[in-house]
């Protein structure tokens, strides 16, 4: 890349001369010259590197690029960008900028953990300390999801799978508090430990819906929850009314009868023995709930309102 008749030989500065006006080390110098980044100008009779006055203000913007800690391959690309390096350091920076949010999530979650362990009784550190040994920093929802794709039925629709999922999986919170951590660590640790009978139990109307008709049971359940919200936010007793109606239609529709007295008492049966999840959906709304605020209802909480309210209109109609 030598030019050695680009400008007169006195015009030229040498690695010292131009370290010096840069404010640099001459190791840093010749770091980014033997990388192609900051162009010599000539070679003096014995060798030495020669600088043009204009490879200051290159290496003055290369320093810059660095203190935003971009790495070496996209200060290249803004280098040699021309007309659209505006662009180029654009799109470098948004880059740079989702890298650090994600480390400084993962310092944060650090920190809660680290608080946790500081805080916990002397009793409980050894098996604290595996919960959170688990975990990565951030963690990851993957082993939530997993569990909940093989509880829902094989062949669900992928569109009504991904909406559950959304609802089921709560994602790590950006800054959480001790608390979230060691509940996400719980969960992570109930979802990837192995079944007793070594398969994870499956609620009977899966088996007799299949995956269309679940399909069409968990988007009416989705209703139900919604209707029911409400009522479970302001802690009113469960009673009968459009979200028993919608929670009981749901069931409905996926058993393919229709809602009668005679199938709410089979259904009120019928769910007693079902497996429960109540552990889940209770460190589910940890991790959710940010601190100091009110836990939202989660859809463990709508469906245990929604199967007492079944319970109390089956005695009231019997």
């Amino acid at each position: 890349m030598s030019t050695s008749h680009a400008a007169p030989h006195e015009a030229l500065w040498s690695i010292g001369e131009l370290a010096e006006r840069a404010g640099v080390t001459v190791k840093s110098v010749r770091f980014y010259s033997d990388r192609g980044l900051l162009p010599e100008a000539a070679r003096s009779g014995g060798g030495h590197r020669r600088y043009a006055p204009e490879a200051l203000e290159r290496l003055r913007l290369i320093r810059s690029l660095r203190a935003l800690d971009l790495p070496l391959p996209e200060v290249r690309r803004v280098l040699e960008a021309g007309a659209a390096a505006d662009r180029v350091l654009e799109d470098a920076v948004a880059g740079r900028l989702r890298e650090v949010g994600g480390e400084l999530k993962a310092l944060r979650w650090r920190e809660a953990a680290l608080q946790l362990v500081r805080e916990c009784p002397p009793a409980e550190l050894a098996a604290r300390l595996r919960l959170i040994g688990a975990l990565g920093t951030p963690p990851s929802t993957a082993p939530l999801a997993r569990f909940w794709r093989a509880w829902l039925p094989p062949r669900m629709p992928a569109r009504a799978t991904a909406a559950f999922l959304d609802v089921a999986v709560p994602q790590p919170p950006d800054e959480p508090e001790p608390a979230q951590v060691l509940a996400f660590a719980r969960l992570h640790a109930m979802t990837t430990a192995p079944c007793p009978d070594g398969q994870q139990p499956q609620p009977e109307v899966h088996r007799l819906a299949g995956a269309r008709g679940a399909a069409m049971l968990y988007a009416g359940l989705a209703e139900a929850y919604e209707i029911a919200g409400p009522q479970v936010r302001r802690a009113r007793d469960p009673y009968a009314g459009e979200a028993l109606d919608a929670y009981v239609a749901a069931y409905a529709s996926a058993y393919g009868s229709t809602d009668t007295r005679q199938f709410r008492r089979r259904l009120a049966s019928r769910l007693a023995t079902e497996p429960r999840l109540t552990r889940y959906w209770e460190l589910a709304s940890v991790v959710r709930t940010a601190p100091g605020a009110l836990p939202e209802p989660t859809p463990g909480d709508a469906d245990d309102w929604l199967r007492a309210a079944l319970e109390r209109d089956n005695a009231e109609g019997a």
